[in-house]
């Protein structure tokens, strides 16, 4: 099992849903960045369960502890080790599933390649491991912030619910002003309304997270096979319940033809190199040309719906299931610091061997 990511600035994770705790080991982080447990909280409040209406009503505090790496609020250039302890598991809701394949889940597919399963909550292949990418990407971020850098998703659909304007039309500062984190408000309402409707009726509904990342310079990015939109592209599809990535343009960019598509340059009054438009999404090549990344991320549906279904056990039988226990209707709203960490992930291990490249 794959459980480790990152080149330079590499983590490794661990635990299960329903285990003692999760965490992650961040290796290669460089001596001196600057950074508090409170930090790595505030992003981890941002991701955890029982936030608001529209949320699982799991009650995790999700308290982080630094354990290694860090001495008076400055990385060391040590193993940086990060734990948050499980405390409101309801493993008996899980019972039902112990030889049942639940549809759309990892159960079937974890069965077949290891033979054994921790059905509780899913295991490993639970969401809740992600509460350890959060953790570390809250640190890759804080690196990022020192030259320049930020990163910025939103909610920008939720089923057929769309916001209509480009992200430079809207005001990011706000995408933390509702509960379901979109930055047009009136939009927002809209979503919120559609994903109660979902949970009143014992269902679930899908949507997309766009992520924006300003400040990044030209030239980080690793031809031919680590392009860094292939990278990010790989590091969201790593993401529970992702079934879509598309970057710049994306699939829209067919309709268009070469001479409307291609993005200009021109240099600006303060010398710099820029384009006129940025259908490219900031990459050129595979490497960043200076301008806006910009990015958007597919979701599914939740898989656990509270309503009976087909399926079959793992003796083969035909059996109906009913979901049970507690499971967000919506997983949008949670998912935005989840690729937020995931984006600066990437980009602090890109950066790092941007860095490695020159003399």
């Amino acid at each position: 099992m794959s459980n480790s990511y990152g080149k330079l600035f590499r983590i490794t994770t661990f635990g299960e849903s329903h285990g003692a705790a999760v965490g992650v080991i961040v290796d290669g982080c460089p001596a001196g960045v600057e950074i508090s447990v409170e930090e790595i909280q505030h992003a981890l409040d941002r991701r955890r369960p029982g936030q608001s209406k529209i949320t699982t009503p799991r009650k995790e505090e999700d308290k982080a502890t630094i354990l290694s790496g860090v001495f008076e609020g400055k990385t060391l250039g040590t193993p940086i080790a990060m734990v948050v302890n499980n405390k409101d598991q309801a493993s008996h809701d899980y019972s039902h599933i112990e030889h049942a394949f639940r549809p759309s889940h990892a159960d079937y597919t974890y069965t077949a390649k290891y033979g054994i399963r921790d059905y509780r909550g899913g295991g490993r292949s639970s969401a809740r491991e992600t509460v350890a990418r959060v953790a570390a990407g809250a640190l890759a971020a804080k690196m990022l912030q020192k030259y320049g850098i930020s990163v910025q998703a939103y909610v920008s659909q939720v089923g057929s619910i769309k916001v209509q304007k480009p992200y430079t039309e809207l005001d990011l500062n706000q995408i933390d002003a509702n509960i379901v984190r979109c930055p047009d408000g009136a939009v927002a309402s809209r979503m919120i309304a559609l994903i109660e409707d979902a949970r009143d009726s014992l269902d679930t509904i899908g949507g997309v997270v766009t992520c924006v990342v300003k400040g990044v310079p030209a030239g980080l990015g690793e031809p031919v096979f680590d392009k860094l939109h292939a990278e990010l592209g790989k590091a969201m599809l790593s993401i529970n319940a992702v079934k879509g990535f598309e970057y710049g343009s994306g699939f829209e960019g067919v309709k268009m033809r070469g001479s409307e598509h291609n993005d200009q340059f021109y240099t600006d009054e303060e010398g710099n190199i820029r384009t006129r438009t940025n259908h490219s999404g900031g990459i050129q090549g595979g490497i960043s040309n200076g301008q806006d990344i910009y990015f958007s991320v597919a979701f599914k549906p939740v898989a656990t719906i509270l309503q009976t279904q087909q399926t079959i056990n793992d003796a083969g039988e035909d059996i109906e299931l009913k979901g049970k226990g507690r499971h967000d209707p919506c997983v949008l709203p949670r998912a935005v610091p989840i690729v937020d960490a995931m984006a600066a992930l990437v980009l602090a291990d890109f950066l790092m061997r941007q860095q490695a490249n020159k003399i």
